[in-house]
């Protein structure tokens, strides 16, 4: 006998929810909380007025088996699935099964004019998990979905973190789901509405474009129809996740180089020197080097220091549960995986080389307590995956994405998660690295602000 798992109430009001969207809905539930238990639901339900109805889902391609093929094999194992990505797309799409899925580049393949007819017009749900990847209207795959998504009588668009940056990057996601019935199919109309440009300094004619006082709540009231928003704290009984920062010094060598580059742009290291010919440049060139090398403008690696990452070994080796270590650069992967094999800690990584089968084994590896580190680029592993296993968070060094730094969070710090966590910050004292977890902290306060506003408004609904 299959298993019935039955639903939490919020993921009931979402499958619900998403069944009476008309054309399609915007689900901003937090990461953690079953977004994709409540899709499957929603179908498989659907699937029962409509026997022939078949689903597409376009997801990142680190999660397309590990989350959503683990999810349809516990709640919905009746219904057949296939991963298409890569050489096997065409294949894949030629299955006769319920759900096909496939990776966000994909939509670039689905939307030219014979695979548009052939298999695009076939599926009447269309689901798009990590939406935010789709907020710039002017990329190729964004112009790709806008095309093939009308195509489809249900459209869903899911993330947990809709606005990363400004309220602007909500609207290419909200004209695929209604074709631009709410928010206008011109986007700069839509900016010029929510926005004020902003002079920069020193750059003429170059405007930086911030939200109106009021802007996200005029958003909110036009999109309250087909949006709903669960957050994690307000439906899940999580344990408390503590966030700490661990403030390190630089070694005197290192911090006169630091100083330097700073200064003067240019930095001598290993012989080589080190160039960065604007401001941007030389912000990316300074953390490198806190976190202990510098890349030449031939892409290599020049070794400063190695001390940071001692510290993020004792870190694990002082814990007796699994850990979860994000990092950005090339050389800290290397450093990572070094002192791993010298101490005997037990390593995997996920970043973008990983090939999602991989990427599945290495998940189950750790959920089953086999790997005590597992190194995560925040690109790559900061979406979909459940590693509730680990109870500790580790930032190597910072992100400036605000949206990967609180999806890499909730890996741990999500659903099925039965004891205590912890976030620990790495940061070199009087550095940079202090001010990106700053301008980071407060982005996500922002966001929280905004994200807000929509579960009031999904909780006032749901007790109507």
């Amino acid at each position: 006998m299959i298993k019935k798992w039955p639903l939490f109430e919020h993921q009931e009001h979402t499958a619900q929810f998403i069944l009476d969207s008309d054309p399609g809905c915007f689900i901003m539930n937090d990461p953690g909380t079953g977004k994709t238990r409540s899709v499957l639901e929603a179908f498989d339900r659907h699937k029962k007025s409509e026997p022939k109805a078949k689903l597409i889902v376009i997801a990142p391609l680190s999660i397309l088996e590990p989350a959503w093929g683990a999810d349809i094999k516990k709640f919905t194992p009746h219904l057949k699935y296939v991963v298409a990505y890569a050489s096997n797309r065409q294949t894949a799409f030629n299955a006769d099964v319920d759900i096909y899925i496939t990776n966000h580049d994909a939509v670039k393949w689905l939307k030219t004019d014979g695979n548009y007819t052939k298999y695009t017009q076939k599926r009447d749900w269309l689901v798009v998990d990590e939406s935010t990847a789709f907020k710039n209207a002017t990329t190729q795959r964004s112009k790709a979905l806008q095309k093939i998504s009308g195509a489809y009588s249900k459209r869903i668009l899911m993330t947990g973190t809709p606005v990363p940056n400004t309220i602007c990057d909500v609207w290419h996601q909200i004209l695929c789901v209604d074709g631009g019935q709410r928010l206008g199919s011109s986007f700069y109309r839509f900016r010029s509405q929510v926005c004020n440009p902003v002079p920069v300094f020193g750059m003429p004619n170059i405007a930086k474009w911030e939200d109106k006082p009021g802007a996200t709540d005029w958003v909110m009231d036009m999109i309250r129809d087909i949006s709903i928003r669960y957050a994690a704290e307000d439906c899940l009984d999580l344990p408390e996740n503590r966030v700490q920062t661990l403030y390190i010094d630089l070694p005197r060598a290192i911090r006169n180089k630091y100083d330097q580059l700073a200064i003067d742009s240019v930095v001598l290291l290993q012989d080589k020197v080190i160039n960065a010919v604007h401001a941007g440049s030389r912000l990316k060139k300074l953390l490198q080097l806190c976190t202990g090398a510098v890349y030449d403008n031939d892409g290599k690696a020049k070794l400063a220091h190695t001390a940071r990452y001692e510290l993020v070994a004792d870190l694990v080796e002082q814990r007796p549960h699994p850990c979860v270590v994000a990092y950005n650069w090339k050389h800290e992967r290397q450093q990572l995986q070094e002192l791993a094999d010298k101490r005997g800690i037990s390593m995997a990584f996920i970043d973008g080389e990983v090939n999602p089968r991989h990427r599945t084994r290495i998940v189950d590896e750790f959920q089953a307590g086999k790997i005590k580190m597992l190194a995560c680029h925040p690109q790559a592993a900061g979406h979909g995956l459940t590693l509730t296993a680990g109870k500790t968070t580790i930032w190597c060094s910072p992100t400036y994405n605000s949206e990967h730094f609180q999806q890499l969070n909730r890996r741990v710090h999500r659903a099925g998660q039965t004891e205590k966590t912890e976030t620990i910050l790495i940061a070199a004292n009087h550095t940079a690295e202090n001010e990106v977890y700053e301008k980071l902290q407060n982005k996500l306060v922002r966001m929280d602000d905004l994200l807000s506003l929509f579960a009031d408004n999904t909780q006032q609904e749901a007790t109507a």
